[in-house]
Formats: structure tokens, sequence, C-alpha cells
């Protein structure tokens, strides 16, 4: 990586003279703008521009992107302003350049509000031009790197805010590379014992499989030319994060994942690709359920290749990618390989047609969100992987995972939603509340006497399903009024007259658990309308701190909108008129059965989840809420959320969870919420 100018300029001769003339004037500018400021490395502070502009560089971004990185940190650690950043170097660099500044003037609660609003100011940047994230995943991956640096909290918050945000980011954009170095970064910090064993057994066993790749590789070689096939075949080791999730999505030992091995072959055509398939199939037998074609239907971000996992020689397992040239370079440098600006195409031509993440966070821009609740939807629903679904017709459906047949249903139409009855997968009646999974061909049934209800609200899964259904109930409900977390019931006299909604459906009153885990407590506050009084807000009680699935109730104060309380909160007694202003009110995400929740300590295993599921349902429970952490120790810290008929069956649920071989410790967790093992 360069350290210096000059360095620096030995890496842009390939771009046109004034381009070349611009880069060189901004680092100069860059240079003495930073001057006399350090990094926590004692590296002087041009090092970082110099090294973000160096890596987007090797993403081949134009001169205005270069220039930007060079800048990127001008406006919020110098002197310069957003005027006379326009003024030397032009509107679109300035707008590059504030897109990726923190927001420093925000008046926010705390860092964290501080970071998201941060978050989404770059996001919704990123929309209208691409290279800001790009811009700013090169400041992230320079940082990482350089992460050592800091103290250790802090080091732990970025390591993790890495993974959950930045990395997840490259992928979708379909920069591998970055998103590889990103996870391996991040791991570093988060896990160093974990990090240390996994980079000291990868080149413990790199000469044995150094000599394993290359006997592979000669086979491949040799099939291809009898069939004259031109390939190109090359070996790489799994990077150490993938390895990690191996490791604990399987409950496994390092020295018992075999499929530590990769091999890829570029070839010329698609038909050669298919072609090159069929000769590895008659090489090694394929392992079943590990061949995935991406060429056919490809990722969100692009992505296109043919994988398959067969059994290679002496037993061990190899996973083969096989792809055109083309595809490797999507592969490699994502959104940057279908550069916008290149010759023949068009700024506005390549934003219509760009990636689908454009689109979804350009949707969430038309909804009103907290901080948390935008930093949520962002990771449950434009950073988590993708399922594509067919319509009967054979269209391609993009939703993401864990989405239901209410998802599909409001994807394809509103009025679609608003009247669905039942739902098919692959032909078979499925419940509404089912997860759908990946290539299953989804029919939606329609009753012009069927209508959504509350219970609809917990099987969405996406913002914008939910905002619909919300919509519906608020029209057509006057008793309800929906929080993005709370629904309260207005009392009305019994000589008034009010709408009610539709009951459910036999299709809705399918049993079995919700789709996926979550955590959907927010301590905001939101706007609502009660009546005809506008303004009046929903707040949660600071002296009894009400969380997810807590029996709940309202009371309407004066002038401070609605106050939720836990039902035994001791408070209660002490306000005088609580009876005649009291309001019901009830989670949005949350039955009316009863509801407990438990802690668990674990050894690790993959399906922690599944067994304490199969716990639960023995006694018709459902588990609706989980989240599993490793701790220091190697074990899994686990806290469930689960519905009841009876408040007696708890007792036989931990009973059974605690007969699972794995569990090694269960305590109720009644009295505090998930996000306070956090």
């Amino acid at each position: 990586m360069v350290q210096t100018i000059d360095e620096f300029k030995t890496l842009v001769t390939s771009y046109a003279p004034e381009d070349r003339e611009a880069i060189e004037r901004a680092a100069l500018k860059s240079e003495a703008l930073h001057d006399g400021q350090v990094r926590e490395s004692g590296e002087p502070y041009l090092v970082h521009p110099l090294q973000v502009a160096e890596i987007l560089i090797g993403l081949r971004l134009d001169a205005a992107a270069i220039v930007s990185a060079l800048l990127h940190d001008v406006l919020e650690d110098t002197r310069m302003t957003r005027q006379e950043l326009r003024k030397e170097f032009g509107k679109e660099v300035e707008q590059l350049v504030n897109g990726v500044t923190k927001i420093a003037t925000v008046k926010a609660q705390n860092k964290s509000v501080q970071t998201t609003e941060t978050i989404r100011k770059m996001l919704f940047a990123m929309v209208k031009d691409i290279r800001v994230i790009l811009i700013k995943l090169a400041d992230k991956l320079h940082n990482m790197r350089t992460l050592e640096y800091k103290k250790e909290p802090r080091r732990r918050a970025i390591a993790q805010e890495t993974l959950d945000i930045y990395a997840p980011l490259a992928s979708r954009l379909g920069i591998a590379w970055l998103k590889d170095e990103l996870q391996d970064l991040a791991l570093k910090h988060i896990n160093k014992d974990a990090y240390d064993q996994i980079k000291a057994f990868v080149a413990q066993r790199r000469g044995e499989r150094s000599d394993y790749l290359e006997r592979a590789e000669q086979a491949i070689r040799e099939a291809a030319a009898a069939e004259k096939v031109k390939v190109v075949v090359e070996t790489r080791a799994k990077h150490f994060y993938s390895i990690y999730q191996k490791m604990r999505k399987r409950g496994k030992e390092m020295d018992e994942i075999y499929d530590l091995l990769g091999t890829r072959i570029r070839c010329k055509t698609v038909n050669d690709c298919y072609t090159v398939l069929g000769l590895i199939h008659r090489i090694w037998p394929p392992i079943e359920g590990r061949f995935k074609d991406f060429i056919a239907m490809p990722k969100a971000n692009r992505y296109q290749s043919l994988h398959t996992t067969v059994m290679g020689f002496d037993g061990k397992l190899l996973e083969i990618q096989i792809r055109t040239e083309e595809m490797h370079q999507t592969a490699e440098f994502g959104i940057a390989a279908h550069w916008l600006y290149k010759q023949g195409l068009t700024r506005e031509e390549a934003r219509r047609e760009d990636l689908a993440i454009l689109n979804r966070v350009r949707a969430l821009g038309g909804i009103q969100l907290t901080s948390n609740e935008f930093l949520d939807e962002i990771k449950r629903e434009i950073l988590k992987d993708c399922i594509y679904v067919f319509t009967p017709k054979g269209d391609v459906i993009q939703l993401p995972r864990g989405a239901t047949a209410i998802d599909f249903a409001y994807h394809i139409h509103t009025e679609v939603g608003n009247h669905t009855m039942a739902a098919k997968a692959d032909g078979n009646i499925v419940p509404l509340r089912a997860e759908l999974k990946n290539t299953q061909v989804i029919e939606v049934i329609t009753s012009p006497h069927a209508h959504p209800h509350l219970n609809w609200l917990r099987y969405a899964r996406t913002t914008r399903t939910r905002q619909k259904i919300r919509h519906w109930l608020s029209t057509n409900d006057e008793s309800l009024i929906l929080d993005k977390s709370i629904v309260a019931r207005k009392r009305t006299p019994p000589s008034a007259s009010r709408r009610k909604a539709p009951a459910p459906g036999p299709s809705d009153q399918a049993t079995g658990p919700p789709s996926g885990p979550s955590t959907i407590i927010d301590t905001g506050k939101v706007g609502v309308r009660v009546g005809d009084e506008r303004n009046m807000m929903i707040r949660f009680a600071l002296c009894c701190h009400p969380t997810t699935g807590d029996d709940i109730v309202g009371y309407i104060s004066r002038g401070r909108g609605i106050i939720v309380h836990k039902k035994g909160c001791r408070n209660l007694q002490y306000i005088s008129d609580f009876n005649a202003r009291k309001i019901e009110v009830e989670w949005e995400t949350i039955s009316p059965r009863e509801t407990r929740r438990f802690k668990v300590v674990a050894r690790h295993t993959r399906d922690l989840f599944s067994e304490i599921e199969g716990a639960i349902r023995k006694f018709k429970g459902a588990l609706i809420e989980g989240k599993v952490e490793e701790n220091e120790s190697g074990r899994l810290e686990a806290v469930f959320t689960v519905e009841l008929d009876r408040k007696d069956d708890f007792k036989k649920v931990i009973k059974n969870v605690r007969a699972i071989p794995q569990v090694m410790n269960i305590a109720s967790a009644d009295k505090f919420s998930i996000d306070h093992l956090e």
C-alpha cells in the first residue's frame, strides 16, 4: 500500500491526462488540509485517504470517485466547507464527499443513534450515486486493517458493526473479495482465539492441501482437454470467517471440517460451463443437495456461477465453482464491473437497471421510521439473504429470506394482499405464516370477502407488507390505534357504532411457529391518532420498563399521550383516575396466549433452535422469539420467548428442554428482555 503522494502518482498513470491532473491536485489539497494530523497508529493522516483511494483504483472507479476518496474526510476533520469544496472540485465531488461524511450536527440522544442516522444518510445518498457506498466501503476496509491501534471496547464495537452492516453491503454489491476481507478482519477482533486457531490450522495444512488441489486440478484439465474445452483452473482456500461459520453451524471442530478446499473453473462460454459440470460429476460423485445453478437464476447482486460439491479423491469434499470470464469479473468486482460510467452507458440507464438493493433502500425512504427501526429494517430486509419464488405463470419474485405468503401476496399487488384467503406452495396449501422456500411456486387464493386482520402483522416480514396491512386496519377498524410495536384498543360506549375488523379466515388459523426469531421492542415514541385527537403519543413507562411479551395496560395521561405499563406495575395504585383513563393495549407481534421467556446455556450444537422448538411443540406451544450468542468460553447462551395455551405448560416445557443433551443450564428469564443480554 502506498505511503506517499509520489508512490500514489504511479497508480493513476492509466487515467486520462485531465483526470490525472485533478486526482494529483486533490492529493496535494488533502495533504495540506490534513497537515499535522496523525492517526492512532502514529502515521501521518494523509496515508489513510491515499490508501482508500488506492483501494478504489483497484476497483477501477472513475476520477471523480478517486478525488472524493482523497478528500472524503475534509468536511469532518478539517476547516474546509462544502461551499469551498464545490468551488474548487465541483458539485459532483462535493456531493460524494458529503454522502460519506458523518452526521456531526444531529442532536442525537446517544452515539448509537448518531451512527444509525449516518448510515441512513449514507444509504439514501447511495440510491442517488452508488459511488458513495463504494467510497465508504473502501474507507471501512482501511480502518479495519488498522483497527488494532484502537482500545478494546471500541475495537469490538467497530468490528461488530462491520460484520452487521458493511460486510453484508459489500456482498449485496457483489464485491466478494471485499466482503471476505471485512469478515475476516472483524472475526480477528471479535473472537481472536478462534481467528488465531483457524489461521494456524490453515497454515499447518497448506502443504497437504496444495498437493491435493494440484492433483484435482490436473484431473479437471485432462477431462476438459479430452472434450476440447478450454478452461482456466485455480484453487483457493476458504476465508477464515467462512470456516468459522461452518464450525458454528455444524457444531464441529476444525479437523472435522473437510470442505475447506475450493476450486474455481473459468470457461469461454455458458455452454462450456455446463459441459464442464458434467465432466466434474463424471470424475467425482456429487453430494446431494449441494448443487446450485446461479447462472440460470443469478443472485440479486448479479452473481452468476455453477456451484457443486463432490466427493473428491481420498473421500475429501471438494467445492467447485464454474463460471465464464465475464461472470468472474462480476463476482470479483460486483457493481464496479458494470461501472455506470463506462463507454456507451448513461448514468440514468445504469440507475434504472442497477441492483435490487437500491430499489429496496429507496422504498424505505417513504416510510417514517425511528433510528432503531430503520437499522432493524436494513438488517432484516436489505442485508439479509434473499430467496426467489415463482408465480404460477413463471415470473420470478425476489423476497427477503423468512418472507411468508402474506409478503408474496402484497408484493404482487395491494388488492391481492388485502383479499388473500389462502396460499399454495408447489400445489400444497400452506399456512399464511409459513416461511417460503427458495424456488417454490406460490399461488395466492383470493376472495372478495377476505380482509387483513391483526394477526397478519405477526406473519408479515417486510416493512412494505406491514405498512399496507396497518393502513387497511387503520382505515377499516376504528377501534384500533396502531403503533410500530403496540396495538391499543379504544373503549367506546356500548351504544356507539363502530366497524369491526373481519374475523380471520380458515387459512389464518393454521398452527405452527412464526417464521423466525426477532426482537421488536422499540423504546422510542411514535405519533398516533386517537379518535379526533391528534398528536397523541405512545410511550413506555420508565418505572416498570415493559418489554416484549409482558402483560401490559395503557393509561391516557394528560398531555403526554398513552403511557404503557406492565399490568403488575406497583405505581398504578397511586394513579387516582387510572380506572377511568385506562385503555386496552397489546403487543403487535405477540398473541393473547401465555408468553414466557427462558435462558439456556448449551454446548456447541448446530440445531439448538430446532431441538428446543421440538420440545415446545409437544405442548402445542410456539417459539416466537430467540437469540443465540457464543460466550467467551465457547458455550452458547440463548434466550427464547414461547407462547403457550396454558401457564402450567411452561414447567413441562422447561423439563423437556432440560432433557436435551446439549443443554447445560436453564432458567426463567421473564424478568428481563433479550436486549439486556447484549
